[in-house]
């Protein structure tokens, strides 16, 4: 069973969301990648919870490359319903899934998060989103999937030289020879394949757009932001910046992330995509350190900057992206957790995982 009383609580007030019609799981295979990353192992987790909790006799399997992850992760929670497949991404589907297998749903989260990776291996960042995403549609075609969920980024939108909001028809600019591109070009291309095999072979294949998740789930080696400042909360450890902090973050948290991806699986259109995003936690990241210092902190931390000449953080640039969530919305959907609860919320995951 599930640990932390905080994420027990979120996935039962998930459980109340009539939005979503948890019933058209029963009795369905759902196969997930990326089970060791943070939106795949949530999937997962809660999956997990559900399919106890409302008898819906779902087959759950996990994409993972390392056992001792898996281990590490789930541990306590892993039940007779749920199985691991270990492999690359990249590799043909068929050296890790048994070819009988029926799939019914698919979450497709793998890829690349980690922006030193981007930096230091530009070219596996490209071929793991490609060649992995190609993999995936590829079966999706193979089983005819009831419906499938592509994971992609607010980075594929690039970077805006004014203010607005943006909605999933606007795109900004990015530069095709920077290194760092590789991720948000990566993502604009395996959104392109999706809506290629939706046109070729009729897959059933919607795109999430998601902005900065965070919350009760996330994982013993996370160290974006989000978790660098909570953590510095925990410590009493004042927060440092390596930039000036003047790029735009949006966020959702993450029992309101896994809303989103439900309910674009089970009632978005196929071959489009939708912001998964919170439009009231919108904030530069020194704002945001800021707010932690002052309002979860009580003013016992404070902002100190320690910038670098160079990027060695990998750091992408700064923009002034302000999503739109209007598209989402118009499913059912609605994100239902401020920023400061967010962080209270995380803060409480990781002392009762500690």
């Amino acid at each position: 069973m599930i640990k932390s009383k905080t994420l027990k609580n979120d996935i039962e007030q998930l459980l109340l969301d009539d939005n979503i019609d948890f019933h058209k799981f029963k009795n369905s295979t759902l196969f997930v990648t990326g089970a060791t990353g943070l939106i795949g192992s949530l999937i997962i987790r809660y999956f997990i919870y559900i399919n106890e909790k409302l008898l819906l006799n779902i087959c759950i399997i996990g994409l993972a490359r390392d056992i001792n992850k898996v281990k590490e992760i789930f541990g306590e929670e892993l039940s007779h319903n749920v199985k691991f497949v270990y492999g690359d991404i990249t590799q043909n589907y068929e050296t890790y899934l048994d070819a009988k297998l029926n799939v019914d749903y698919i979450f497709h989260t793998a890829s690349v998060t980690s922006s030193k990776v981007m930096i230091t291996h530009p070219v596996s960042t490209i071929m793991t989103a490609i060649d992995g995403t190609n993999q995936m549609l590829r079966l999706a075609a193979e089983k005819d999937v009831k419906s499938m969920v592509y994971v992609s980024s607010m980075e594929m939108y690039g970077s805006f030289s004014s203010d607005g909001i943006c909605n999933e028809n606007n795109l900004g600019y990015i530069d095709p020879l920077a290194i760092r591109s590789n991720y948000p070009e990566g993502k604009r291309m395996c959104e392109n394949l999706c809506a290629a095999y939706a046109s070729e072979y009729n897959v059933r294949v919607k795109i999430a757009r998601l902005s900065q998740t965070f919350g009760a789930g996330i994982l013993p080696w996370e160290n974006r932001i989000f978790a660098q400042f909570a953590r510095s909360v925990i410590e009493r450890e004042n927060i440092v910046l390596h930039t000036r902090g003047q790029s735009e973050g949006n966020y959702c948290y993450t029992s309101d992330t896994i809303s989103g991806l439900l309910t674009i699986l089970l009632k978005g259109t196929d071959k489009e995509a939708y912001n998964i995003v919170n439009e009231q936690t919108h904030t530069t990241i020194l704002g945001m350190a800021q707010m932690v210092c002052e309002t979860i902190a009580n003013n016992e931390i404070k902002v100190v900057f320690d910038i670098p000449e160079n990027n060695i953080f990998g750091y992408a640039a700064d923009t002034k992206l302000k999503l739109s969530s209007k598209k989402l919305e118009s499913l059912g959907w609605s994100a239902k957790t401020s920023l400061p609860e967010m962080y209270k919320r995380t803060i409480s995951y990781l002392k009762e995982m500690n």
